[in-house]
C-alpha cells in the first residue's frame, strides 16, 4: 500500500502521517511507502520507506511526477486557506483549483488506474441564505473564493469518479479547533486562538460577537475522517462524492464557557474583544450547524461538545496538563 499526501507539512498532514505510521496498515494492507509533498518539504519519519518532496501542484510538471509511481491512496490536503484565498485571488485559484485539477488530470491520464482520492473540502462551499441547521440536501452556494475553489474541486472529483478514472471522496471538513501551533491566515483562525492561547497562559483577540455560531471538530477527528474515507466502501455514495461531516454546533460564547469550565476564569480573562468587520463579514456567511445524517450512517464520528474538543487539545498538545 503506497500512500501520497499533498500538503503533508501542514498541521493535519503531519498528524495524518503520524497516525498512518503508528497503525502501519490501511484498507487491510501493510503501508509499504509514503510520499509526502508540500511546498516546503515535510519530514519523513525515521525508518519509514518513501520520500519527502518539495513541489507546487500549480506547476504543470508536478502532478504527473507524483502520480508516476501510482499511489494506491492519495490524501489531497494542499490548499491556500480561506482568508489568504480571499485576499489573493490569483494565488487561491492557482493552488486550490489549478492544483486540484492538475492532480486529477494526472490520475485520469494513467491507464487502468483508479486510486482512492480523499479530498479535503470545506463547509465553506455553503453560503447565505442558509437554514439554521443545514440538511444533507442543501445546495452549495459558496460566497468566498475559497469555498468556490473547493466546490469546483468537488465537482471534478464527482465527474471523474463517475467515469471510473478515480475513486473519490470529498470531505466537507468543519472548522478544525483547537489547531495547535501558530495562527495561520485562515479567517477562522480566531476560533482556535481564543482557546489555544489562554490555555497556554497567553492573551488572544476575539474579532466577532459571542453570539457567532459555527460548526467544529478537533484535529483528532479530522484525521479520523480522512482515515475512514480512505478505507470506506464508496458504493453507497453513488455519484455524489461530497460529504457533510459531523461536528459540534457551538457559539463563541459556548466555547468560552467551556474554556472556563476546564481552565478557570483566569483563562477566560485572557481573551480581549476587538471587533474586526472584515473577519465578521466573512464569518457571517458561513454555516452554523448541520444535520449530517448521511455521514453518520457511513460511520463518520466527531466530538459531542466543546468541552470534549478542548480536552482533546489538552491531551494531544499539552500532555494532558494545563500550565500552572
Amino acid at each position: 500500500m503506497h500512500i501520497l499526501i499533498t500538503g503533508a507539512a501542514g498541521m493535519i498532514g503531519s498528524k495524518l502521517t503520524q497516525a498512518l505510521v503508528a497503525r502501519g496498515t490501511l484498507r487491510g494492507a501493510p503501508i509499504t511507502g509514503l510520499t509526502l509533498v508540500d511546498v516546503n518539504p515535510p519530514a519523513l519519519p525515521v525508518g519509514v520507506p518513501g520520500a519527502a518532496l518539495s513541489a507546487d501542484l500549480s506547476d504543470p510538471a508536478a502532478a504527473p511526477a507524483l502520480i508516476e509511481h501510482r499511489p494506491d491512496v492519495i490524501f489531497h490536503l494542499a490548499a491556500i486557506v480561506s482568508g489568504e484565498a480571499e485576499a489573493d485571488t490569483a494565488k487561491g485559484y492557482d493552488v486550490n483549483l489549478k492544483g486540484t485539477m492538475a492532480l486529477c488530470h494526472a490520475i485520469a491520464a494513467e491507464r487502468d488506474y483508479a486510486p482512492r482520492l480523499v479530498f479535503a473540502s470545506s463547509i465553506a462551499v455553503f453560503g447565505v441564505p442558509l437554514p439554521d441547521v443545514i440538511p444533507d440536501d442543501q445546495p452549495p452556494r459558496p460566497l468566498t473564493s475559497y469555498g468556490t475553489q473547493k466546490r469546483m474541486g468537488e465537482l471534478m472529483i464527482d465527474d471523474l469518479s463517475r467515469k471510473g478514472l478515480l475513486d473519490g471522496v470529498s470531505l466537507r471538513l468543519p472548522t478544525i479547533c483547537v489547531r495547535p501551533g501558530k495562527p495561520n491566515a485562515a479567517a477562522s483562525g480566531f476560533y482556535s486562538s481564543i482557546l489555544r492561547e489562554p490555555l497556554s497562559g497567553q492573551t488572544a483577540t476575539l474579532p466577532v460577537p459571542d453570539s457567532t455560531r459555527h460548526w467544529f471538530a478537533s484535529p483528532r477527528s479530522a484525521v479520523g475522517f480522512l482515515l475512514h474515507a480512505a478505507a470506506m466502501d464508496t458504493g453507497p455514495l453513488g455519484q455524489d462524492r461530497a460529504i457533510n461531516l459531523p461536528g459540534v454546533d457551538a457559539t463563541v460564547g459556548d466555547a468560552i464557557a467551556a474554556l472556563g469550565r476546564i481552565a478557570g476564569e483566569a483563562a477566560v480573562a485572557r481573551i480581549e474583544r476587538r471587533d474586526d468587520p472584515a473577519v465578521a463579514a466573512i464569518v457571517a456567511g458561513w454555516p452554523r450547524a448541520f444535520d449530517p445524517q448521511r455521514a453518520r450512517s457511513l460511520g463518520f464520528r466527531a466530538e459531542a461538545d466543546m468541552d470534549e474538543i478542548i480536552r482533546v487539545h489538552v491531551e494531544d498538545e499539552l500532555g494532558g496538563k494545563l500550565p500552572d
